[in-house]
Protein backbone atom coordinates (compact mmCIF):
# COMPACT_ATOMS: atom_id res chain seq x y z
CA UNK A 1 0.00 0.00 0.00
CA UNK A 2 1.72 3.44 -1.12
CA UNK A 3 1.10 6.41 1.34
CA UNK A 4 1.16 10.20 0.35
CA UNK A 5 2.14 13.24 1.73
CA UNK A 6 1.85 16.37 0.15
CA UNK A 7 4.27 19.37 1.39
CA UNK A 8 3.48 23.28 1.83
CA UNK A 9 6.54 25.14 -0.61
CA UNK A 10 7.84 26.66 2.95
CA UNK A 11 8.10 23.11 4.55
CA UNK A 12 10.54 22.22 1.62
CA UNK A 13 12.79 25.20 1.04
CA UNK A 14 14.98 24.46 3.39
CA UNK A 15 15.63 21.31 1.43
CA UNK A 16 16.03 22.96 -1.72
CA UNK A 17 19.77 22.34 -3.31
CA UNK A 18 21.05 25.61 -4.89
CA UNK A 19 23.71 24.39 -6.95
CA UNK A 20 21.61 23.31 -9.45
CA UNK A 21 19.33 25.67 -9.05
CA UNK A 22 22.44 28.35 -10.04
CA UNK A 23 24.27 25.83 -12.40
CA UNK A 24 20.47 25.94 -14.58
CA UNK A 25 20.96 29.21 -14.83
CA UNK A 26 24.80 29.21 -15.80
CA UNK A 27 25.99 30.38 -12.27
CA UNK A 28 29.79 28.61 -11.32
CA UNK A 29 29.82 27.20 -8.08
CA UNK A 30 31.19 29.83 -6.63
CA UNK A 31 28.25 31.99 -6.76
CA UNK A 32 25.86 29.85 -5.26
CA UNK A 33 27.85 30.62 -2.14
CA UNK A 34 25.12 33.29 -1.62
CA UNK A 35 22.75 30.57 -0.74
CA UNK A 36 24.64 30.13 2.80
CA UNK A 37 24.25 33.91 3.56
CA UNK A 38 21.01 33.99 6.25
CA UNK A 39 21.45 37.06 7.59
CA UNK A 40 20.33 40.82 6.87
CA UNK A 41 20.57 42.07 2.88
CA UNK A 42 23.46 44.31 4.01
CA UNK A 43 24.85 40.74 4.88
CA UNK A 44 24.16 39.79 1.38
CA UNK A 45 25.35 42.78 -0.16
CA UNK A 46 29.04 42.50 1.41
CA UNK A 47 28.84 38.84 0.17
CA UNK A 48 29.90 40.93 -3.45
CA UNK A 49 32.82 42.45 -1.82
CA UNK A 50 34.20 39.10 -1.13
CA UNK A 51 34.45 38.24 -5.12
CA UNK A 52 37.10 40.17 -7.18
CA UNK A 53 36.27 43.23 -9.15
CA UNK A 54 36.12 41.73 -12.63
CA UNK A 55 33.77 39.28 -10.69
CA UNK A 56 31.55 41.82 -9.10
CA UNK A 57 29.02 41.91 -11.39
CA UNK A 58 28.07 38.21 -11.99
CA UNK A 59 28.01 37.89 -8.42
CA UNK A 60 25.69 40.82 -7.88
CA UNK A 61 23.36 38.86 -10.45
CA UNK A 62 23.08 36.10 -8.52
CA UNK A 63 22.50 38.06 -5.60
CA UNK A 64 19.37 39.46 -7.69
CA UNK A 65 18.12 35.86 -8.86
CA UNK A 66 18.67 34.46 -5.18
CA UNK A 67 16.44 37.30 -4.21
CA UNK A 68 13.73 37.03 -6.39
CA UNK A 69 13.71 32.98 -6.10
CA UNK A 70 12.49 33.23 -2.86
CA UNK A 71 10.31 36.09 -3.28
CA UNK A 72 8.53 33.97 -5.58
CA UNK A 73 8.63 30.84 -3.33
CA UNK A 74 6.59 33.06 -0.75
CA UNK A 75 4.03 33.85 -3.48
CA UNK A 76 3.95 29.97 -4.38
CA UNK A 77 3.28 29.15 -0.95
CA UNK A 78 -0.26 30.26 -0.65
CA UNK A 79 -1.36 28.09 -3.60
CA UNK A 80 0.59 25.05 -4.44
CA UNK A 81 1.66 22.17 -2.39
CA UNK A 82 4.26 19.54 -3.76
CA UNK A 83 3.15 16.02 -3.53
CA UNK A 84 5.02 12.93 -2.97
CA UNK A 85 4.12 8.93 -2.62
CA UNK A 86 6.28 6.19 -1.17
CA UNK A 87 6.12 2.43 -0.55
CA UNK A 88 7.86 -0.18 1.42
CA UNK A 89 8.23 -3.25 -0.96
CA UNK A 90 9.55 -6.55 0.41
CA UNK A 91 12.15 -7.47 -1.71
CA UNK A 92 14.96 -10.12 -2.96
CA UNK A 93 17.71 -10.11 -5.52
CA UNK A 94 17.79 -12.79 -8.44
CA UNK A 95 21.37 -12.28 -9.75
CA UNK A 96 20.59 -8.78 -11.50
CA UNK A 97 17.01 -8.72 -11.42
CA UNK A 98 15.12 -7.38 -8.45
CA UNK A 99 11.50 -8.54 -6.95
CA UNK A 100 9.53 -5.79 -5.24
CA UNK A 101 6.29 -7.16 -4.03
CA UNK A 102 6.41 -10.31 -6.53
CA UNK A 103 7.48 -7.42 -9.43
CA UNK A 104 10.20 -8.38 -11.14
CA UNK A 105 12.50 -5.49 -12.44
CA UNK A 106 15.76 -6.44 -14.72
CA UNK A 107 18.28 -3.97 -14.00
CA UNK A 108 21.97 -3.61 -15.72
CA UNK A 109 25.52 -4.22 -14.33
CA UNK A 110 28.65 -1.33 -14.68
CA UNK A 111 30.15 -1.80 -17.18
CA UNK A 112 32.53 0.96 -16.22
CA UNK A 113 35.18 1.22 -13.30
CA UNK A 114 37.46 3.60 -11.57
CA UNK A 115 39.79 1.30 -10.19
CA UNK A 116 40.77 -2.11 -11.46
CA UNK A 117 40.24 -4.03 -7.88
CA UNK A 118 36.61 -1.76 -8.22
CA UNK A 119 33.41 -4.42 -8.23
CA UNK A 120 31.16 -4.20 -11.42
CA UNK A 121 27.89 -3.23 -9.55
CA UNK A 122 24.55 -3.95 -9.52
CA UNK A 123 21.64 -2.15 -7.78
CA UNK A 124 20.22 -5.74 -6.95
CA UNK A 125 23.46 -6.26 -5.27
CA UNK A 126 22.47 -4.11 -1.95
CA UNK A 127 19.40 -6.58 -1.98
CA UNK A 128 19.17 -10.04 -0.06
CA UNK A 129 19.15 -12.69 -3.07
CA UNK A 130 16.84 -15.59 -2.85
CA UNK A 131 17.78 -18.90 -1.69
CA UNK A 132 19.00 -21.32 -4.41
CA UNK A 133 18.56 -24.77 -4.10
CA UNK A 134 16.34 -24.81 -0.51
CA UNK A 135 14.11 -26.87 0.67
CA UNK A 136 10.43 -26.40 -0.44
CA UNK A 137 9.17 -25.74 3.28
CA UNK A 138 11.01 -22.67 3.77
CA UNK A 139 10.58 -19.34 2.94
CA UNK A 140 12.66 -16.57 1.32
CA UNK A 141 13.70 -13.85 4.04
CA UNK A 142 12.76 -10.83 2.21
CA UNK A 143 14.46 -7.38 2.73
CA UNK A 144 13.05 -4.13 1.67
CA UNK A 145 13.02 -1.30 -0.80
CA UNK A 146 11.17 1.62 -0.82
CA UNK A 147 9.63 3.24 -3.98
CA UNK A 148 8.63 6.77 -4.62
CA UNK A 149 7.74 10.17 -6.90
CA UNK A 150 7.18 13.72 -6.06
CA UNK A 151 6.00 16.29 -8.13
CA UNK A 152 4.76 19.68 -8.22
CA UNK A 153 1.17 20.83 -9.12
CA UNK A 154 0.46 20.62 -12.87
CA UNK A 155 -1.03 24.44 -12.88
CA UNK A 156 2.33 25.72 -11.41
CA UNK A 157 3.86 24.95 -14.45
CA UNK A 158 1.79 26.98 -16.49
CA UNK A 159 2.30 30.23 -14.96
CA UNK A 160 3.86 33.17 -16.47
CA UNK A 161 3.86 31.26 -19.67
CA UNK A 162 4.14 35.01 -21.32
CA UNK A 163 7.06 36.21 -19.98
CA UNK A 164 10.08 34.07 -20.42
CA UNK A 165 12.20 35.24 -17.94
CA UNK A 166 9.62 34.08 -15.46
CA UNK A 167 8.67 30.96 -17.07
CA UNK A 168 11.78 29.71 -16.66
CA UNK A 169 12.30 31.13 -13.28
CA UNK A 170 9.38 28.98 -12.37
CA UNK A 171 10.66 26.13 -14.04
CA UNK A 172 14.02 26.15 -12.18
CA UNK A 173 12.11 26.09 -8.91
CA UNK A 174 9.72 23.95 -9.83
CA UNK A 175 12.70 21.40 -10.51
CA UNK A 176 14.28 21.83 -7.58
CA UNK A 177 10.81 21.66 -5.46
CA UNK A 178 10.42 18.56 -6.51
CA UNK A 179 13.65 17.08 -5.50
CA UNK A 180 13.95 19.06 -2.10
CA UNK A 181 10.13 17.03 -1.17
CA UNK A 182 12.02 13.74 -1.84
CA UNK A 183 15.01 15.08 0.18
CA UNK A 184 12.48 15.81 2.63
CA UNK A 185 10.54 12.31 2.13
CA UNK A 186 13.70 10.40 2.33
CA UNK A 187 14.42 11.78 5.99
CA UNK A 188 10.98 10.99 6.95
CA UNK A 189 11.14 6.98 5.82
CA UNK A 190 14.82 6.52 7.33
CA UNK A 191 13.52 8.21 10.27
CA UNK A 192 10.06 7.23 10.60
CA UNK A 193 7.99 5.01 8.25
CA UNK A 194 10.88 2.67 7.39
CA UNK A 195 12.84 3.11 10.64
CA UNK A 196 16.25 2.19 9.42
CA UNK A 197 18.14 4.94 10.76
CA UNK A 198 15.42 6.03 13.79
CA UNK A 199 18.96 8.02 15.49
CA UNK A 200 19.93 10.20 12.64
CA UNK A 201 20.29 14.10 12.95
CA UNK A 202 22.10 15.54 10.15
CA UNK A 203 21.89 19.08 9.24
CA UNK A 204 20.11 20.43 6.01
CA UNK A 205 23.54 20.65 4.61
CA UNK A 206 24.69 17.01 5.81
CA UNK A 207 21.43 16.08 4.04
CA UNK A 208 22.34 17.73 0.52
CA UNK A 209 25.71 15.99 0.31
CA UNK A 210 23.85 12.92 1.17
CA UNK A 211 26.03 12.07 4.51
CA UNK A 212 22.33 9.65 5.46
CA UNK A 213 23.20 5.72 5.33
CA UNK A 214 21.47 4.32 2.00
CA UNK A 215 20.88 5.82 -1.43
CA UNK A 216 18.10 7.03 -3.55
CA UNK A 217 18.77 6.05 -7.58
CA UNK A 218 15.84 8.38 -9.58
CA UNK A 219 15.25 6.50 -12.79
CA UNK A 220 16.71 7.84 -15.77
CA UNK A 221 20.14 8.65 -13.86
CA UNK A 222 23.76 6.60 -14.22
CA UNK A 223 23.05 3.50 -12.61
CA UNK A 224 19.13 3.56 -13.45
CA UNK A 225 19.25 4.45 -17.05
CA UNK A 226 16.47 2.72 -18.56
CA UNK A 227 13.62 4.80 -18.52
CA UNK A 228 11.27 1.81 -19.04
CA UNK A 229 11.30 0.61 -15.73
CA UNK A 230 9.50 3.66 -14.39
CA UNK A 231 6.43 1.68 -15.97
CA UNK A 232 6.48 -0.87 -13.65
CA UNK A 233 7.16 1.37 -10.55
CA UNK A 234 3.88 3.03 -10.93
CA UNK A 235 2.55 -0.40 -10.99
CA UNK A 236 3.82 -0.42 -7.12
CA UNK A 237 2.75 3.00 -7.05
CA UNK A 238 -0.16 4.37 -9.07
CA UNK A 239 1.72 7.72 -9.30
CA UNK A 240 -1.63 9.17 -11.50
CA UNK A 241 -2.93 9.50 -7.36
CA UNK A 242 -0.49 12.79 -7.32
CA UNK A 243 -1.34 13.72 -10.71
CA UNK A 244 1.80 12.36 -12.49
CA UNK A 245 1.18 10.85 -15.93
CA UNK A 246 3.63 8.94 -17.91
CA UNK A 247 3.97 9.23 -21.89
CA UNK A 248 4.39 5.99 -24.01
CA UNK A 249 8.37 6.72 -23.71
CA UNK A 250 7.80 6.97 -19.63
CA UNK A 251 8.84 10.66 -19.55
CA UNK A 252 6.92 12.38 -16.50
CA UNK A 253 4.26 15.00 -16.93
CA UNK A 254 4.71 17.42 -14.74
CA UNK A 255 7.84 17.75 -16.01
CA UNK A 256 9.43 18.27 -12.80
CA UNK A 257 8.90 15.17 -11.24
CA UNK A 258 11.14 12.68 -9.77
CA UNK A 259 10.80 8.66 -9.17
CA UNK A 260 12.72 6.16 -8.02
CA UNK A 261 14.09 3.32 -5.78
CA UNK A 262 15.56 3.68 -1.87
CA UNK A 263 17.65 1.36 -0.86
CA UNK A 264 19.19 1.12 2.67
CA UNK A 265 22.21 -1.11 2.95
CA UNK A 266 25.14 0.61 4.43
CA UNK A 267 27.15 0.07 1.92
CA UNK A 268 24.96 0.65 -0.90
CA UNK A 269 26.41 3.38 -3.48
CA UNK A 270 25.76 5.27 -6.51
CA UNK A 271 27.42 4.53 -9.50
CA UNK A 272 27.33 4.61 -13.80
CA UNK A 273 26.42 1.87 -15.36
CA UNK A 274 28.10 2.89 -18.56
CA UNK A 275 28.57 1.81 -21.88
CA UNK A 276 26.93 -1.62 -22.77
CA UNK A 277 27.73 -3.96 -25.60
CA UNK A 278 25.23 -5.61 -27.75
CA UNK A 279 25.51 -8.87 -25.95
CA UNK A 280 24.01 -7.44 -22.78
CA UNK A 281 21.86 -5.31 -24.55
CA UNK A 282 20.27 -8.51 -25.89
CA UNK A 283 20.48 -10.62 -22.58
CA UNK A 284 18.92 -7.51 -20.83
CA UNK A 285 16.49 -7.48 -23.42
CA UNK A 286 15.21 -11.13 -22.89
CA UNK A 287 15.08 -10.81 -19.09
CA UNK A 288 12.50 -7.50 -19.40
CA UNK A 289 10.40 -9.77 -22.15
CA UNK A 290 10.60 -6.70 -24.77
CA UNK A 291 12.40 -6.77 -27.90
CA UNK A 292 15.71 -5.60 -28.59
CA UNK A 293 14.32 -2.43 -30.42
CA UNK A 294 12.52 -1.44 -27.84
CA UNK A 295 15.12 -1.65 -25.18
CA UNK A 296 17.97 0.14 -27.75
CA UNK A 297 15.59 2.62 -27.65
CA UNK A 298 15.64 2.94 -23.87
CA UNK A 299 18.96 2.98 -23.75
CA UNK A 300 20.75 4.46 -27.06
CA UNK A 301 22.85 6.82 -24.64
CA UNK A 302 24.23 3.72 -22.94
CA UNK A 303 25.17 1.83 -26.24
CA UNK A 304 28.29 1.21 -27.36
CA UNK A 305 28.77 2.62 -30.98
Amino acid sequence: MSSIISYKIHEITPYINWVYFFHAWGFQPRFTTIANIKCCNACKASWIATFKEEDQPKASEALKLFNEANELLKRLDNNYVVNTIFRLCAANSDGDDLILDDIRIPLLRQQTQKKPSDPFLCLSDFIRPLSKGKSTNMKDVADTVGVFAATVDAQLEELHKNDPYKSLLVQTLSDRLAEAATEKLHEYVRKTAWGYAKEEKLTIEELLIENFQGIRPAVGYPSLPDQSIIFQLDELLNMNQIGIVLTENGAMKPHASVCGLMFAHPAAQYFSIGKIGEDQLVEYANRKGQSIEVMRKFLNANLSL
